[in-house]
């Protein structure tokens, strides 16, 4: 019998008979994946019968510390204060939450985004980055030398982790999201002290929050965000999940505009984007989404510790951001 057959069988005994891997087993036949010691067949069912069951909080850890062991960085890599996963795209509202993340590293907390981009309808961060004229880091190395030099790199999963991709990648055969969804946000190739990420259903959140600590991730947010990105959505209240220094926590913050009062964009135009940063355009939306969005992060690094505070200092933050992140000195 195939070695990797008894991780089929503990997820495919039936009703009565299944049960979720523990955080060992999950790391086991993550690893036997990464080997590539598996069969095409079994990595089909093995991927299929955990979109069935969902994943819980120690599969996660259990695939995401094997798939970070398979991505060669060392502790000797520089470190971003910030790891931002951003894999959903936006379809509704353009990725405002991209000039959030420049602000924060113009403001000496390096912001390492990572994410996918596939060929739908979505707006995807490798194309706000082109609008902006900031290129997209082609390697690790390439990644560590943005964060070095401007504080922040954008790294497609293809690049992070081909295999990650890969399995990512099965949705287009099966019809199904696989797991490999949840565990490419928690990848944190660099190690950063602050992990943030988006999800579009609120009961993923607590999986996250959980699979940190078991990680021994020290700080963490996870918020259910525009699009399933780390977004703020202005119209709505928002639920904060957060880790500090392993001990978790959770806020409601109320929403920043009276729902229904925007109307949502025919299209998305990213010269639009580009002409909300640099100050040609007013964005009333635009602006409170990407205000909102920092002041979570602040409140995630504690800088402040109350909404009011976090959204003060996330205004004047905008409000000076060229002063602070040249699109040029980026290029």
């Amino acid at each position: 019998m195939h070695p990797f057959s008894r991780f089929i069988q503990i997820l495919g005994k039936g009703r009565n008979g299944m049960r979720p891997l523990s955080q060992q087993e999950a790391h086991e036949a993550m690893t036997m994946i990464t080997c590539y010691d598996v069969e095409p067949e079994q990595l089909g069912a093995f991927l299929m019968l955990m979109r069935v069951k969902e994943e819980t909080a120690e599969e996660v850890a259990g695939f995401t510390q094997a798939l970070r062991e398979s991505i060669p960085t060392s502790d000797k890599w520089f470190r971003p204060a910030i790891d931002w996963a951003a894999y959903a795209g936006k379809k509704r509202q353009l990725p405002w939450f991209l000039l959030a993340a420049l602000i924060l590293a113009g403001r000496g907390h390096p912001v390492l985004m990572h994410g996918m981009q596939r060929n739908d309808e979505r707006i995807y961060v490798p194309e706000a980055l082109d609008a902006l004229g900031i290129d997209v880091a082609a390697s690790l190395v390439k990644a560590e030398q943005q964060l070095k030099s401007t504080g922040f790199s954008y790294l497609p999963i293809s690049t992070l982790s081909t295999l990650t991709n890969e399995l990512i990648a099965t949705r287009d055969l099966f019809g199904l999201r696989a797991p490999l969804h949840t565990v490419a946000r928690m990848l944190n190739p660099f190690h950063a002290p602050l992990s943030v990420m988006g999800v579009f259903h609120p009961n993923f959140a607590t999986i996250h929050q959980q699979a940190a600590r078991l990680l021994g991730q020290s700080n963490t947010l996870i918020c259910k965000g525009e699009g399933g990105e780390f977004e703020r959505i202005p119209e709505r209240s928002s639920i904060m999940y957060g880790m500090t220094d392993q001990q978790d926590w959770s806020e409601t913050w109320d929403k920043l505009l009276k729902p229904g009062s925007v109307v949502k964009p025919e299209r998305l135009n990213l010269n639009h984007f580009r002409s909300v940063w640099d100050g040609d355009v007013q964005d009333h939306y635009a602006e409170l989404a990407i205000t909102g969005t920092l002041a979570w992060v602040i409140r995630a690094m504690q800088i402040e510790n109350t909404p009011e505070n976090a959204h003060s200092l996330a205004n004047e933050w905008w409000q000076q951001r060229h002063e602070h992140y040249s699109l040029q000195e980026a290029m």
